[in-house]
């Protein structure tokens, strides 16, 4: 079991130190960050008012094991940064359990309805673990980066929270 706090300083070297190259970097942030993640670069993203960040808290031991944000824009919440960083977690469905608890903070925190959040094509396993949660992929919204001389795809994936809540 997980619970989310939020992410402060304190907990900037963990991720940091869980992010051992620009592929991971690319692959858990977008092109927002530039490797090595820094400090400075996590403090300026989350100076955004509309971007709320949270640590991924083990509760049988308190230890920190993830990190999640929430970015709400004008017409839609974006899930984001979603990642485990103990390799030996992953595929044991926490991914599901801190989706889930993202999209409950939200219900309970906003008016937003209308959730999204964007993975690239060849993360398979991320994307089954967001379709069992009911989100559907957007067949006219990708985004296309360019890493190691390779072109990644970002899937957009989309939920009406309304549809989830009936759903579940």
């Amino acid at each position: 079991m997980i619970r989310l706090e939020k992410f402060d300083i304190a907990f900037y070297p963990q991720l940091i130190n869980s992010i051992k190259n620009a592929r991971e970097l690319m692959q858990f942030a977008g092109p927002e960050f530039i490797f090595p993640l820094t400090e400075e670069q996590i403090e300026k993203s989350l100076s955004d008012k509309n971007r709320i960040a949270f640590r991924v808290v083990n509760i049988a031991n308190d230890s920190t094991i993830g990190h999640c944000e929430i970015c709400f824009k004008d017409e839609f919440a974006n899930l984001g940064r979603i990642l485990i960083m103990d390799e030996t977690l992953r595929g044991k469905g926490i991914g599901k359990q801190i989706v889930t608890l993202l999209l409950e903070f939200i219900l309970e925190n906003s008016k937003q309805r209308n959730i999204e959040l964007n993975v690239f094509d060849f993360n398979k396993s991320a994307i089954k673990c967001y379709e069992k949660i009911g989100f559907v992929i957007h067949p006219d919204k990708k985004f296309v980066r360019e890493m190691d001389n390779e072109t990644w795809t970002a899937l957009n994936m989309k939920l009406d929270l309304d549809h989830w809540i009936r759903k579940d």
